[in-house]
């Protein structure tokens, strides 16, 4: 998380400020280095030079991985302002890999899972968004394209229930996620006091407060299945944390240089921007 945030628009990460907001966050050089040693070994990032003055590069699929994760906070931010009412459909998602292809069917089940998917039973998960362009992405690439079923319905019932916000509740831990955006809030609102005090703070700081904002935002957005409004109880926390931390992406945007801004700061102060101006018009 610490390094994806500090992606510069070029695509780069220089590593003494890497080293440097690590060290404010109580991460040691060695973890650092261990870091970007395994990053490169994933192909996540091309490195070149050693020690601070090295520069990282993010590679294509890195970026594409961004990108899906700039899309799902988008979707929030849509659903927050009421911008994507729910059409009343479940999308469910069933599959059949064997046991020979144990590291496919378990890829495949993580990203059920990663897509806010529940599991109604053995191989067969339920959404209220429409995944399946990122589950057909996910299985061409996982070479599983034919062992994965898509349908949708209006008529889900589990055992008896059939009402969509008792099945919500019953299917996703609601209040587990609730607690992790209670977090966020707690986390967002000292550091945005900060970001308003007129006194400046240097860009270490900033890129410090930006680490720490991403990483809570994905501790909180991770689990979360993005339901739609009606099928959450009122009020949803994770709305009220959202519009803090785009405040926050906010301030730090118009606060940090344009070259030492990171791709995080302009990415979500946009996806927060879009929000505002759609629900104006």
């Amino acid at each position: 998380m610490l390094v994806h945030a500090l992606i510069r628009e070029d695509g780069t990460v220089d590593a003494d400020e890497l080293y440097t907001v690590a060290n404010t966050l109580g991460m040691s050089d060695q973890q650092v280095r261990l870091c970007i040693k395994r990053l490169a070994n994933e192909g996540q990032f091309t490195h070149e030079g050693r020690g601070r003055k090295a520069q990282l590069r993010a590679t294509a699929d890195t970026t594409r991985a961004l990108a899906s994760n700039a899309d799902f906070v988008r979707h929030a931010f849509r659903q927050d302002a009421g911008l994507t009412p729910w059409d009343g459909v479940w999308h469910v998602a069933a599959f059949a890999v064997p046991e020979s292809a144990r590291t496919t069917r378990d890829a495949l089940r993580e990203t059920l899972l990663r897509l806010g998917g529940a599991p109604l039973q053995g191989g067969l998960y339920v959404s209220a968004n429409a995944w399946e362009p990122y589950l057909d992405e996910a299985a061409h690439r996982l070479g599983a394209r034919d062992a994965l079923t898509l349908l949708t319905t209006t008529d889900l019932r589990r055992g008896d229930v059939q009402e969509p916000f008792e099945l919500a509740r019953q299917l996703w831990p609601l209040q587990e996620i609730a607690d992790r955006y209670h977090r966020l809030g707690r986390i967002a609102r000292p550091r945005l006091a900060r970001l308003a005090d007129p006194a400046g703070i240097d860009v270490s700081a900033l890129l410090t407060i930006a680490v720490e904002l991403a990483a809570e935002l994905t501790r909180a957005m991770e689990p979360d299945p993005l339901l739609p409004p009606q099928l959450l109880p009122r009020p949803w926390p994770g709305t009220q944390a959202r519009e803090l931390v785009a405040r926050c992406w906010a301030a730090l945007h118009g606060r940090a240089g344009a070259d030492a801004r990171p791709v995080l700061f302009h990415a979500y102060a946009d996806v927060a921007r879009e929000t505002a101006d759609r629900t104006a018009s």
